[in-house]
């Protein structure tokens, strides 16, 4: 039976309120539901992990309540706006100014300095980049004195931060993180993690994470299991003990 949790977990401090979503799509001549009536709420400056077998739906989830794909029906307020029902040219508009993304692929443009693809949605966007942030940020994300190398010249791990730093620089209401860690290595992966748990803690960041890895669901203040479409399970935790020197 699904775990309905928007209802019993609503708090005016959930940036997201998803409430009864569902997801179909066709596969042959069966119609497949990858999100079966999933209602979820998720509090600000806090890290929720989602984690389920493949095909469970946690992705599908994701990419729903980011506004990368459209639901079959429910709702989904995201930090105070509803974006089911928005046209292609409004959520970009959401994603653009609210959500960050960092996703396996680190997607850094090689030419650029680490500091440029930092800083480049900003640029984009017409907007100029606030040099204290992007030095507190890389302050806190240990690249400080990488900023002016290449991509090739920066190890998976240093590479993945440049693209964490790059979906805070917008100041977003959600950084979204899918797969994180997974084209890294045990260490640099470890890191990654360090990392997403220090936005929160240092700079009140709301993260939500999919992953298929319990170790790195353990970096978590929840843990949201899927199954089959819905949420099966609904764990509010302490993060690991080792993840953190201060946490000891």
């Amino acid at each position: 039976m699904a775990v309905h949790t928007a209802d019993r977990g609503r708090t005016p401090d959930d940036v997201i309120t998803a409430t009864a979503l569902v997801k179909t799509y066709r596969q042959g001549t069966a119609e497949v539901r990858a999100l079966d009536e999933v209602s979820v709420g998720v509090r600000r400056a806090r890290f929720t992990a989602v984690v389920g077998p493949s095909g469970s739906g946690k992705s599908t989830l994701m990419h729903c309540v980011a506004g990368l794909d459209t639901v079959t029906s429910g709702s989904i307020v995201l930090d105070g706006t509803e974006i089911t029902g928005l046209s292609d040219r409004q959520l970009t508009r959401v994603r653009r100014e609210r959500i960050g993304f960092v996703f396996q692929s680190f997607n850094l443009l090689p030419q650029l300095t680490a500091y440029e693809n930092i800083v480049l949605p900003v640029a984009m966007s017409g907007g100029r980049p606030d040099r204290a942030l992007v030095d507190h940020l890389c302050e806190v994300l240990g690249i400080a004195h990488r900023l002016s190398h290449r991509p090739a010249e920066l190890s998976g791990g240093q590479q993945q931060r440049v693209a964490v730093a790059r979906a805070l620089v917008a100041r977003p209401a959600v950084l979204f993180a899918d797969e994180p860690t997974g084209n890294l290595d045990s260490r640099a992966g470890t890191e990654v993690l360090t990392m997403l748990r220090r936005s929160v803690d240092d700079l009140g960041q709301t993260v939500v994470m999919v992953t298929h890895d319990p170790a790195a669901a353990r970096y978590a203040d929840r843990v949201l299991t899927l199954a089959d479409g819905r949420v099966v399970k609904d764990e509010h935790t302490a993060p690991a003990t080792d993840v953190m020197g201060r946490r000891r």
